[in-house]
């Protein structure tokens, strides 16, 4: 795991180094939180709640501040549950989100950290709307190791691709299913209209395990109102945050699932077909503030 890639950086050891706590520290750890993309109101409360910890403890020690910053980022973090829940056989993961986040090199990607645990996947090309979506989907399938069930012919009802990809699935008892969906549509209706005739297709033969909406971390509160529609209509279980390498915006992992109420499950934080983790709050608010 890349542990500094989400690290604050300069600006909070800047914080942390100085002899004493003074009201410099406080300006200097809002500056730090905003840049990494925290927003302004978490920024405000965690600063609130450390100046009260700080007061309270008579403490003037920069390291005990910084140890109190990245306990309260994990118990905020860990206030939701980020757990993938793939416990049915064939377990099917609708995987949603709007075209340019990622959506298709995740799923290679998921693939292959499903793979690494020993699970056999196949994935569905039900975005049948971009001719390129099926070679480049079937591209990165291959990658991550992946069967792929791809449309008959052009212009395949979606949901019939859907469907025969469960059909796979239990025919050669595949353990995980991941389907590919359309990420834009002309009208919103029209996009969620879809997605509910994939949903209740699916259902018919397996139970929805997770709906996973694949969010670009670069473009931040933008992204959360792209991807408004797939949270309101869309049964969002999880996020998975793409390009989060390199950025300094690890605060945005907690900005989302604060503004969305939907946690975070998957971290993409490279190009490489290895660079898809599970998200686990200690291990993440730890590298945030180390």
């Amino acid at each position: 795991m890349a542990e500094k890639s989400w690290s604050l950086g300069r600006a909070l050891r800047g914080v942390f180094v100085k002899p004493t706590i003074d009201e410099n520290t406080w300006d200097d750890l809002e500056t730090a939180l905003i840049t990494a993309d925290f927003g302004p109101d978490i920024t405000e409360a965690i600063v609130e709640q450390l100046r009260e910890q700080v007061e309270r403890f008579r403490t003037t020690d920069p390291r005990d501040l910084q140890r109190m910053l990245r306990e309260t980022i994990e118990e905020r973090l860990a206030k939701f549950d980020t757990t993938l829940r793939l416990s049915e056989r064939p377990a099917v993961v609708l995987v949603v989100g709007v075209n340019g986040v990622g959506k298709t090199t995740t799923i290679g990607k998921f693939a292959k950290f499903l793979q690494r645990y020993g699970r056999t996947v196949v994935v569905g090309a039900a975005d049948t709307f971009r001719a390129a979506a099926v070679e480049q989907l079937a591209t990165w399938a291959e990658r991550g190791g992946a069967a792929i069930v791809r449309p008959q012919h052009e212009g395949q009802d979606p949901a019939s691709v859907a469907f025969q990809t469960i059909e796979y699935a239990k025919q050669t008892s595949t353990e995980i299913v991941l389907i590919d969906t359309a990420g834009r549509l002309h009208t919103k209706a029209g996009l969620m209209d879809e997605l509910s005739k994939i949903r209740r297709v699916i259902e018919k033969q397996a139970p929805i395990a997770e709906v996973l909406l694949v969010l670009d971390a670069t473009t931040g509160q933008n992204g959360v109102i792209q991807a408004s529609a797939f949270l309101e209509h869309a049964g969002v279980t999880g996020l998975v945050l793409t390009k989060l390498d390199g950025s300094a915006k690890g605060g945005f992992v907690l900005a989302v699932q604060e503004k969305t109420g939907i946690p975070v499950k998957l971290l993409g934080q490279g190009e490489e077909i290895g660079d898809l983790t599970g998200f686990t709050p200690h291990v993440f608010a730890e590298s945030l503030v180390s």
